[in-house]
């Protein structure tokens, strides 16, 4: 029988009749699934005869269950293949007739020994305690190793060694130090309980013989006196509290600063080539969710288990000194509500994010209807959306039902428990105080005690999956530190004001990764203070080489050179300082016009910026904006067409006024009249500079002193002025002809 029993996106466990009894039918299982594709750990348990599957999540769980099935079918298969023809089969035992009487006899006996061993040794209130305990261990230890190897499914690279230590780095003296104060808040907490019924059995059963002992003879004297001890613990609990939940929030925040920077400084400096390899998103990600995961956890979770460990302990040697025939009684309901916690967690988890994504589809779904409100109505299909919604609003409300009956289950349960022990307690010991076992005072001191400790363990299951959860994103940080850097500090220093601009590419060849060879054994010369125009069909490599002169890739093989000098064996702040460079995709920051004009050149004036402005043919519709300089453009320069994104771009190159500038289709966007007035403009900019126009259109580099034009191979093809192109009626003229409309 082979039958899921729990599901959840990454993670399935699955009842297996044939692995129950049988190790080397479990570890078979775990082989072949491990070889599956998608599956990425495998835990198969012979004692339980379940099986874990932590997978890939974009697998779905009728995949994974075929995978499953399969992987045991054939397990089984290859048992039965390799048994005897007497042998026993799959799940039978591995004994012959003759051995089972006698095995099932030892078995008996044992048994019967170990009850007798047993019932003996559980009269003893210690070795009770002590079983409580030990299953309260169990069950933690059991959850704290699901909830890592969920935590470690689908990453990269083994567990992190010491991941406190590495969480907090060098603020490890206010760790332990905050953690100290939150042992002690947590031991002061637990004292009033006691004071307070100290004051109870002195109202009900007269002055205490200790405190009458210490001079104070009356029962008034003695309430004064407790009243004020609890009094002043309960400050001295305040203020300890008070300073050890500052000093984890400070930390918290620290720890989260100093990795995010760091962090976004590696992300800043790392290679292009690793940069344009990673999702923005999983990049932001890490930076902002990960990072906050490490000081969430500082934040609440740690002192929660440090809180809750220190209870455990400060109780359990209360009760073994006063009252240690009461101990497993007080404790008796703790390894039920540490599993109901863990059970809990792993249970609710899916049905949150369920009804987190319900009620994003109907958030999602009414701004949506809300904002195409004339489509809706131009259509006529206002009862479709009001019955899409109403669909919608009845999924989210089923998925928040079920978390809720969950939560009030699991909430009713720990109740029940706490009442439980705290029943036991009455009645042990109220009969303990009757036998004369026990005082009235110890008794009333203590019956209040374990409800404390067991109103926090139903967080234990949370403050563990934080815990694990601020490991795995620990351990998506350092993978993110360890992206390779560029090599700034380093090199020939470069004074950008002897540049004269002569670059050459000399047998370039580049390959992304995993691609063919964008460019191969390509060579050309950028003469100094010269316009030279590199054109090509698309994909033949010309925005590549613009990456190449900036070293923003590193070429495979051949160089580039500089002055005579290869652009390695340079500084590269001074290379890039040496050179502008516009791109395709003008990218604006969400700030002001003038801003982003001086973006890089951040002294530049108010009178250089809009001179940059004039010459690229920005200054007319600045203008006319409501702020003129001032005004704010929004993220990505959302406010802004195409073409007046790309003139504040080419802008902002001008004001930088490099030696050498690069412009990768940087008027593509704007419309002929424009771009020749660009064109005119840069002309008195670009006299004496290195002028590098890379274009589709032919149209921006007509007249260019010298034009490359890049074959699909990623080699030149030709070169020359526009008039030898053109006279040559190459690949080049027929370009010509095609963009002027005289070919098709």
């Amino acid at each position: 029988m082979v039958r899921p029993r729990s599901v959840i996106p990454g993670r399935q466990r699955w009842d297996v009749a044939v692995v129950l009894g049988r190790a080397d039918v479990a570890q078979l299982v775990e082989a072949e699934l491990r070889d599956r594709s998608g599956v990425t750990s495998v835990r198969a348990n012979p004692v339980t005869g379940r099986v874990l599957v932590f997978h890939d999540p974009g697998l779905s769980s009728e995949e994974v269950g075929r995978l499953v099935r399969q992987a045991v079918g054939l397990t089984v298969r290859s048992v039965r293949a390799g048994s005897s023809v007497a042998g026993p089969e799959v799940g039978e035992s591995r004994v012959g007739r003759r051995s089972v009487v006698p095995g099932w006899l030892a078995l008996a006996g044992g048994g019967a020994l170990a009850v007798a061993v047993g019932s003996s040794l559980l009269r003893s209130p210690l070795v009770r305690l002590g079983a409580v305990l030990a299953a309260t261990a169990v069950v933690v230890a059991r959850a704290w190793r699901e909830s890592r190897n969920r935590s470690l499914s689908g990453a990269q690279g083994g567990a992190v060694r010491n991941p406190l230590t590495l969480i907090v780095r060098s603020h490890r003296r206010r760790f332990w130090m905050t953690s100290a104060l939150t042992v002690v808040g947590q031991v002061l907490f637990l004292a009033p309980a006691m004071f307070i019924g100290w004051m109870f059995s002195v109202l009900t059963a007269g002055p205490s013989a200790l405190l009458v002992r210490l001079g104070l003879t009356s029962a008034a004297g003695q309430l004064w006196f407790l009243a004020g001890v609890t009094a002043s613990i309960l400050v001295a609990y305040a203020v300890v509290s008070f300073i050890a939940g500052v000093l984890w929030r400070d930390l918290a925040q620290t720890v989260q600063h100093e990795w995010r920077a760091e962090m976004y400084a590696r992300v800043q400096r790392a290679e292009m080539r690793y940069l344009e390899g990673e999702r923005t998103t999983r990049l932001t990600g890490v930076l902002t969710a990960d990072v906050d995961q490490l000081g969430r956890f500082l934040a609440g979770p740690a002192a929660d288990l440090l809180q809750l460990a220190t209870s455990l302990v400060v109780l359990t040697a209360v009760f073994l000194i006063a009252a240690p025939g009461l101990a497993w009684i007080a404790f008796l309901p703790m390894p039920v509500i540490a599993w109901l916690s863990f059970f809990y967690q792993e249970r609710v988890a899916p049905g949150d994010a369920a009804s987190s994504e319900s009620g994003s589809l109907l958030n999602g779904q009414l701004v949506n209807t809300l904002e195409a409100s004339a489509t809706v109505k131009s259509f006529g299909t206002e009862d479709y959306e009001i019955g899409r919604m109403t669909r919608l609003s009845e999924a989210y409300a089923r998925s928040n039902r079920g978390v809720a009956i969950r939560s009030t289950a699991y909430s009713q349960t720990v109740q029940v428990c706490g009442i439980v022990s705290f029943v036991g307690i009455l009645l042990f010991g109220g009969l303990g105080v009757l036998e004369g076992g026990m005082s009235f005072e110890v008794y009333n001191a203590l019956i209040g005690l374990p409800y404390i400790l067991l109103s926090r363990l139903p967080g234990l299951g949370g403050a563990v999956e934080e815990y694990q959860k601020a490991v795995a994103a620990l351990r998506r940080v350092l993978e993110l530190g360890d992206l390779p850097v560029e090599p700034g500090g380093t090199g020939r220093a470069l004074d950008v004001a002897t540049v004269q601009g002569e670059m050459i590419l000399e047998g370039v060849t580049f390959a992304y990764p995993g691609r063919s060879p964008v460019l191969e054994d390509l060579s050309l010369r950028v003469a100094a203070g010269k316009t030279t125009g590199i054109v090509g069909i698309t994909g033949a490599g010309k925005t590549t080489i613009a990456k190449l002169l900036l070293r923003l890739q590193e070429v495979g093989a051949g160089r580039v050179v500089l002055d005579g000098v290869d652009v390695r064996d340079l500084r590269l702040q001074d290379l890039r300082a040496a050179i502008g460079f516009v791109s395709q995709e003008a990218f604006l920051f969400d700030g002001t016009v003038g801003d982003n004009i001086r973006y890089g050149t951040f002294d530049a004036d108010a009178g250089r910026v809009a001179g940059a402005a004039r010459l690229a043919e920005a200054e007319g519709f600045i203008e006319g904006l409501p702020e003129r300089y001032d005004t704010m453009i929004g993220e990505r320069g959302v406010t802004l067409s195409g073409g007046q994104r790309q003139r504040i771009s080419l802008a902002r190159a001008i004001v930088k006024a490099a030696p050498i500038l690069i412009l990768d289709e940087a008027t593509s966007s704007v419309d002929n009249e424009t771009e020749a007035a660009i064109q005119h403009a840069l002309g008195d900019f670009a006299r004496e500079r290195t002028l590098i126009i890379v274009a589709h259109r032919l149209s921006t580099i007509r007249h260019a002193d010298w034009i490359y034009v890049v074959g699909a191979g990623g080699g030149i093809v030709e070169e020359g002025t526009h008039a030898e192109l053109l006279e040559r009626n190459g690949v080049y003229a027929s370009l010509w002809r095609l963009q002027i409309g005289e070919a098709t």
